[in-house]
């Protein structure tokens, strides 16, 4: 009942999209009847067994009283010694009572446990094997012939990745769906671990750091803006809890999310409803770009992260960032190739290996995939 009640919240918009609610509606109704049968069906049996407990502890004290009645008319009891006794068996069946309810709790209960034990009982995929401190090269990123392949899966999702990004520099990936993009960006913070190869932050292969480490030297800002309940200052703050006000405002003005900040009410200290719905797709992805520059990162990932934003926009944040992130690495997943254009180094991905590597030009020269890529969203003159 609540699986299906979940999905259809949340997936309300596709529903009404693909007139569904008809169905979606009779699918509610099944569950709800069904867990009505069941619950029916149970009180049924409740209702059934309690007069049948109640009347059989009525008839023991009952029968208590009339053999202990006896016993006293014959001088063989006293009235004390039948009033303990009956409140005796008053506690026994009392208790027999309990443990029918124990019996029929024990099996919800043991349900719950199981699903609280296998979380409790899961062991970390990875654990910290160094401490190194990631600071021999900074804001420095190499991938040195990385493999990664998914558990269970058949083939790699990424094969003999291999590049070097510098300070200064940035560096952009492209393909198609399905390639591997994401997938690349999430070996960096050690969301899972590579099968082979090694990736080095800051000169450190980050299985010789702690987690904690790695993370610190990175401004991650995700596919999809997530935002958390408070103010929009807080979660600017989010990427460093010590943050000046100064800071958050030069943050935000290079991710271009000043004037629509400015245009609230109560500007920074305007609440985020939860998950930012009371935002749009662009202005979450521009605080979740804040949230990484305020931290002044020694690499920053974009995991295309400026899908959202206008064209105009695009452009201002692109450009604003260079100042910004002259002394760090930008790594930059786009799916648009003008947002991609200027950078210092284009990786191609395809089927989770590099079809290709080099700037705009060299690409459209030498590269078929990326050329396919280019022909598909510029126009000749663009090209041109």
């Amino acid at each position: 009942m609540n699986l299906v009640l979940r999905e259809n919240l949340t997936g309300i918009r596709v529903v009404r999209a693909f007139n569904r609610e008809t169905e979606e509606k009779a699918r509610l109704q099944k569950a709800n009847r069904d867990l009505t049968d069941v619950s029916i069906r149970v009180n049924k049996i409740m209702a059934f067994m309690m007069p049948i407990m109640m009347l059989v502890m009525n008839l023991t004290v009952v029968g208590v009283i009339w053999f202990g009645g006896i016993r006293i008319d014959n001088g063989g009891m006293q009235i004390g010694d039948l009033m303990a006794y009956i409140q005796y068996v008053m506690m026994i069946m009392f208790a027999l009572v309990m443990a029918s309810m124990m019996f029929m709790m024990v099996p919800r209960a043991a349900v719950s446990a199981k699903r609280i034990n296998e979380v409790l009982d899961m062991k970390p995929a990875f654990q910290d094997l160094g401490n190194e401190k990631a600071d021999r090269e900074r804001g420095t990123l190499e991938f040195d012939n990385v493999t990664f392949s998914y558990p269970g899966a058949e083939e790699p999702a990424l094969s003999n990745i291999s590049f070097k990004a510098k300070p200064g520099e940035i560096t952009a990936i492209i393909g198609g769906t399905g390639s591997g993009k994401s997938t690349l960006i999430n070996l960096i913070p050690r969301f899972y671990d590579i099968s082979e190869g090694a990736i080095r932050v800051n000169g450190v292969d980050i299985r010789q750091a702690t987690q904690d480490e790695v993370r610190s030297k990175l401004g991650f800002v995700p596919q999809k803006a997530i935002l958390f309940t408070g103010s929009i200052a807080d979660n600017i703050r989010f990427g460093k809890p010590d943050a000046t006000p100064a800071e958050l405002e030069h943050a935000a003005s290079i991710a271009q999310a000043t004037e629509f900040i400015s245009g609230l009410k109560e500007g920074y200290d305007t609440d985020i409803e939860q998950g930012g719905s009371n935002l749009s797709g662009g202005q979450k992805q521009r605080l979740a770009i804040a949230r990484a520059l305020v931290r002044k990162p020694d690499i920053y990932i974009f995991d295309d992260s400026f899908s959202a934003l206008d064209f105009k926009t695009d452009a201002k944040l692109r450009a604003a960032l260079k100042d910004e992130t002259k002394d760090a690495t930008v790594l930059l997943v786009a799916q648009r190739v003008s947002t991609v254009v200027d950078a210092d180094r284009i990786i191609v991905l395809e089927k989770g290996r590099m079809a290709g590597m080099g700037t705009h030009e060299e690409l459209m020269k030498n590269n078929e995939v990326y050329r396919e890529i280019a022909y598909s969203q510029l126009s000749e003159e663009e090209i041109a």
